[in-house]
């Protein structure tokens, strides 16, 4: 009996061996992607706390919310009411934009010292997921946030499932106390050793987690850009093309126009210039016009803005807005005869790109002004 157990044992303990060799192989393979997979968020966090404070101060041009003003247009699954309201409850959105950055500074410390690893990687899927709902869309010549979003997801996945193994903080405090490896807890939120599953549930769970990332990335390309099932396309809303939606236009007792305006498409990384407006009778003839310069002297009172960050406003070429503004305008009345006002029945805005977005005039009672 005894000689038979002995090889059976001796083979049974040659066999662990070989697994935990080629776990640890396989551990130090993802070294790479663990560290610059941590340093994109730690470097996302370090900007700002450390690099670039201004984008955590209020009052700066690079302040984050106007970032996140950026991203209203095309976000997904509501994530843009998530954003208007966040932008109109300051208190909630500082907080939010501390409590991120913080958190993006902790997890990617966390990845690149291997400190409970899976936990961390886990944690920035659901970043990779949360940016890519925000700002998937964007991109000036391909969509740029998208990429970035995609592989960081599946870089977590990854390193979800392979841990970190050796050359870890994870393995530092195994060894240091090595009951840890039967604490559940440690084996699914640290990365020193393998999963406590069977090899048939490990494939389940990555089979899982490879369907989960497929699903959302190919699925969120396909709805941007198409050419995976469907022709090749520009996406719902356009990430180079500025786009402006008008909206309760109304031409008001004294002859002024008073109108919603959206900047609801385009790059964050250029502001649309609105170089002329005018209004149109029915027959699509001009009956009262304001050029470029005549914008550009409007006064800010005749601005009533949506958010208080990105803003509709006089520029030095017309009218001026960042991606994501959106305000109530009034122009001042034209000096052209009262009847001939009164004849039009459509607004209409031109850019600088020569681009024509209009609305037809609503009917307004006294009341209503």
């Amino acid at each position: 009996m005894s000689s038979i157990a002995y090889p059976a044992a001796r083979h049974e303990r040659a066999v662990s061996e070989q697994d935990q060799r080629a776990w640890r192989i396989a551990a130090i393979s993802l070294m790479s992607v663990r560290i610059i997979q941590g340093f994109i968020y730690w470097g996302g966090g370090s900007r700002r706390f450390i690099y670039a404070p201004d984008k955590l101060n209020p009052h700066a041009t690079h302040w984050m919310a106007n970032k996140f003003q950026t991203a209203m247009p095309g976000a997904l699954l509501g994530m843009d009411h998530v954003i208007s309201f966040m932008l109109h409850h300051f208190y909630l959105l500082y907080g939010g934009v501390i409590l991120f950055s913080a958190a993006e500074l902790i997890v990617g410390f966390m990845l690149m010292a291997g400190l409970f690893t899976r936990a961390a990687a886990l944690a920035s899927m659901g970043f990779s997921v949360l940016l890519m709902l925000m700002f998937g869309w964007q991109g000036a010549t391909c969509i740029d946030e998208w990429t970035m979003a995609a592989c960081n997801l599946a870089m977590g996945a990854t390193l979800m499932l392979g841990g970190s193994g050796a050359w870890s903080l994870d393995n530092v405090l195994l060894r240091n106390k090595p009951q840890r490896a039967s604490s559940g807890w440690f084996q699914w939120a640290s990365g020193s050793k393998a999963l406590p599953l069977s090899d048939s549930g490990f494939r389940n769970l990555a089979l899982a987690v490879l369907a989960f990332v497929l699903v959302f990335n190919v699925g969120t390309y396909s709805y941007y850009r198409g050419s995976v099932v469907t022709p090749f396309h520009g996406g719902p809303i356009s990430p180079t093309a500025h786009h402006l939606t008008l909206a309760s236009a109304a031409l008001l007792d004294d002859g002024s126009v008073r109108f919603h305006v959206t900047l609801d498409a385009g790059t964050p990384e250029a502001p649309v210039h609105v170089v002329a407006a005018a209004l149109l009778d029915a027959n699509k003839t001009p009956v009262a016009q304001w050029n470029a310069e005549a914008l550009s002297k409007m006064p800010k009172t005749a601005f009533n803005n949506d958010y208080a960050y990105n803003k509709f406003g006089p520029g030095p070429f017309g009218l001026r807005a960042a991606m994501g503004a959106a305000s109530t305008i009034t122009l001042a009345a034209p000096a052209v005869h009262t009847d001939a006002i009164a004849s039009a029945r459509t607004l209409q805005l031109t850019d600088v790109d020569g681009r024509v977005f209009s609305t037809s005039l609503q009917d307004v009672s006294p009341a209503a002004h």
